[in-house]
């Protein structure tokens, strides 16, 4: 019961977070260029600080290094999730602008805000290590792939040619992507993980934005469009189905039929941590990279708040599942 009341906790905050964003907008405290102001702050500055805070607070040179065979599981079904969602893209041939939102809506997950405190309700701080797994196979495939889905998806790309034909240094290296890669880079230098004291906290503050900005965003993105718009449609439900099916389903078939064929003998509680990962609702940043990409924000909006409203239906059976893994 702890486990329901921790993630109907966590939900409640991102729900009342994006109705302030709501009724702000809706009150005009916000004006029209807001939408678009902070989604610049969001990917180019707080995305980046937050990404090389997390890395430097959970974790280390060597349990880096000691992730080892862990690793190659959520890594597979990652991969496998984007060609399987490739596929249903192609098949039914999904809009631009799009294309992009729904395979990072199918494969990459919400670790941090909605992932770590389910994960720690259930199992307790001794699957931290575990739980790491997920998140540095989350945070490559969602920062050094995900993201360039989104951006090469942009619909208003064929209707300039300049932009068509120029190369973006903000699509080649995405600053979150420079984030991970630079806090890495920290990592295996050894270099402190705390200091300069003043250094660590501006960017742990400015790291802190990302969440509520981005569900301030997201609701604002809801008042605009209109509560009345958002809808289960074909592409939405193929979204969820994605992501709390197909996505935990391929890791449960890759561990129970991958581990012995390749002689790995992966504890319970790793099992159960990558499984219950692999099943959390889709990014909140996902509207914001959407709208820098002048891809479907509505769409967006809407599967990321399906998600994590349906979440509350999902961890229950979620629940149920584990007992037999």
């Amino acid at each position: 019961m702890s486990v329901f009341l921790t993630s109907v906790s966590s939900i409640v905050v991102i729900v009342l977070i994006m109705a302030l964003g709501f009724l702000l907008r809706k009150f005009r405290w916000f004006g029209d260029d807001f939408a678009k102001s902070i989604s610049g702050l969001i990917t180019k500055i707080a995305l980046p600080a937050s990404i090389f805070v997390s890395v430097q607070k959970h974790l280390t040179r060597s349990s880096l290094v000691g992730l080892g065979k862990g690793l190659i599981f959520p890594a597979l079904g990652v991969i496998i999730g984007y060609l399987i969602a490739w596929l249903v893209v192609k098949v039914l041939k999904v809009r631009p602008g799009r294309r992009g939102i729904m395979m990072n809506a199918i494969v990459n997950a919400n670790t941090i805000f909605i992932g770590m405190p389910l994960n720690m309700a259930l199992f307790g701080t001794k699957s931290m290590a575990d739980f790491l797994i997920y998140y540095v196979i989350n945070t490559v495939s969602t920062w050094a792939f995900g993201v360039f889905l989104i951006y090469n998806d942009d619909p208003t790309a064929d209707k300039d040619s300049k932009k068509k034909h120029k190369i973006s240094l903000q699509k080649l290296l995405p600053m979150p992507l420079v984030g991970f890669v630079v806090a890495i880079i920290w990592l295996l230098l050894g270099l402190p993980s705390s200091k300069p004291d003043f250094l660590f906290q501006t960017l742990g503050y400015v790291g802190n934005l990302v969440t509520p900005l981005s569900l301030i965003y997201i609701g604002v993105v809801l008042c605009d469009a209109g509560l009345k718009n958002f809808k289960f449609d074909r592409d939405s439900i193929i979204a969820l189905l994605g992501r709390f099916v197909l996505s935990p389903l391929v890791l449960i078939l890759l561990i129970k039929f991958g581990a012995p064929v390749l002689h790995f003998d992966l504890p319970r509680l790793m099992q159960q941590t990558l499984i219950v990962q692999s099943a959390t609702p889709m990014l909140a940043v996902l509207p914001v990279l959407a709208g820098e990409a002048h891809g479907d924000v509505e769409y967006a909006t809407n599967v990321v708040v399906m998600s994590t409203v349906l979440f509350i239906v999902v961890v229950p059976v979620l629940m149920g599942i584990l007992q037999f893994i």
